[in-house]
């Protein structure tokens, strides 16, 4: 198939599959007569893979080692754990973030008396703090 068949086939955007070839993370294809990239199932399943470990928010870097930790079947899976451990303390810790971003930014917008901006809490608590000295 060519690339915007694989593409289309993995919703991947035309570029990102050229980068992900560029960087490794997919094998360079063969060549057609007329110079296309001539892909192969085997490049559908790795996209496929890439995609859906994206899609859960590890980085190329993470894809990549578990990529490799999948070619070896025979292997532990303890180090994809570790891996998948790892990533799952930080989508808590974004998560805990973003809860306290969502708890202070509710906090100020319940301040606001809907009267002029130079009253306005939220632009009070977003303004720089004035020294004392």
């Amino acid at each position: 198939m060519k690339i915007g068949e694989l593409a289309r086939a993995t919703a991947t955007r035309v570029e990102t599959v050229r980068y992900y070839e560029q960087i490794g993370l997919l094998g360079a294809p063969a060549r057609t007569s007329s110079n296309y990239r001539a892909y192969g199932p085997e490049h559908l399943a790795r996209l496929s893979f890439i995609r859906r470990a994206r899609d859960l928010g590890f980085t190329l870097d993470a894809v990549r080692e578990l990529m490799a930790l999948s070619d070896d079947k025979s292997q532990s899976c303890q180090a994809i754990d570790d891996i998948a451990g790892a990533h799952l303390a930080e989508v808590d810790r974004k998560i805990a973030d973003l809860e306290s971003m969502r708890s202070e930014l509710a906090k100020v917008l319940s301040g606001c008396r809907q009267g002029t901006v130079a009253e306005c809490k939220i632009i009070e608590t977003l303004a720089p703090r004035e020294s004392g000295g």
